[in-house]
């Protein structure tokens, strides 16, 4: 599903240039749960935004579902992410104006998605996090944990097979934070691919697979 090879990114910063991601290799197959840690500033968030064709690499081919994507286009790649990958971002991301449900349909309008099938898709997706009688509430109305999962919910929202979620626990307390990962984890049990960087060792742990970054190279 994931092929990195060989991917190199540089940063220019002033004078100096940022090795930050160095020669990774990295295959990550369909339905797997996979964890990337390590220090700050190894490279964990440059690695996942190059999965998320967020950000492109320097040098090196990456093939998802075995189309090379590093040679696309700025049009290409937003097709490619909106049909194959949801994100979950540890400050949430959300609209702050609009409402739970709103904020969970907006991938929907941008992908032209009629207004009929948009409401049924938001009101299935708000009854996965169990949020249904938050519909209407705004990301301030609304506790940390259950911001996070109207995010989760908008990230599955078009039905992606990949899922990254970056640090998605990192500013919940204890016990909403379990409640997110579980949720995570479930969907990962549904055959959506599940990668997840983090700070904290035991929610590495849970991961099927896991990988460490040092200095922008993968260090098993």
């Amino acid at each position: 599903m994931i092929q990195l090879e060989n991917i190199h990114r540089y940063f220019q910063v002033g004078e100096q240039r940022i090795h930050a991601l160095n020669n990774i290799n990295l295959t990550i197959k369909k339905g797997e749960y996979l964890s990337i840690m390590g220090p700050s500033g190894s490279g964990k968030s440059t690695l996942l935004n190059v999965i998320a064709l967020l950000d492109q690499p320097s040098s090196g081919r990456y093939r998802l579902n075995n189309q090379d994507v590093t040679q696309l286009n700025d049009e290409q790649l937003a097709k490619a992410r909106r049909e194959n990958i949801g994100f979950v971002f540890q400050f949430f991301h959300l609209i702050p104006r609009y409402s739970a449900a709103e904020n969970i349909e907006i991938p929907l309008i941008l992908a032209g998605i009629a207004a009929k099938e948009r409401k049924q898709r938001v009101t299935d997706a708000l009854l996965a996090v169990n949020l249904q009688d938050r519909a209407a509430h705004r990301p301030d109305q609304l506790s940390g944990g259950q911001t996070q999962r109207v995010a989760i919910a908008r990230a599955m929202i078009m039905r992606p097979q990949i899922l990254l979620a970056d640090e998605p626990t990192g500013n919940l307390d204890s016990q909403s934070g379990r409640e997110v990962i579980e949720l995570l984890e479930n969907l990962n049990q549904q055959q959506v691919t599940l990668v997840t960087i983090t700070h904290d060792e035991s929610l590495g742990r849970r991961a099927q697979r896991r990988i460490r970054l040092i200095d922008g190279q993968i260090k098993d």
